[in-house]
């Protein structure tokens, strides 16, 4: 997978409670990625830009919530997640790759 498909695929860390408590209990870290982006795909990008090793990846997608203003109806967009477990001793610290 080239350096341009790894940046393509992976939009950032998803930054919430559900995913703080995921991190802190499974060894989980959860990112936004693509709307494309396919199983093999985020574990490769994971592996090849954080050097870790994946043990699985789980996808999820999204829906935005209908949103009533006073302009009519708006939508928010839609997301995919990827829930990625990493290997036993293996750790992602977005901190200190900042």
């Amino acid at each position: 997978m080239n350096q341009e498909r790894i940046y393509q695929v992976l939009l950032g860390p998803h930054i919430s409670e559900k995913a703080t408590i995921v991190a802190d209990d499974g060894g989980q870290v959860v990112f936004r990625v693509a709307a494309d982006a396919t199983k093999p795909e985020i574990k490769k990008a994971v592996e090849q830009l954080f050097e870790v090793k994946v043990a699985s990846v789980r996808v999820l997608n999204a829906k935005g919530k209908t949103k009533r203003t006073r302009y009519g109806v708006g939508h928010k967009d839609n997301i995919r997640k990827a829930y990625v477990r990493l290997a036993e001793g293996h750790d992602i610290d977005f901190i200190a790759e900042a």
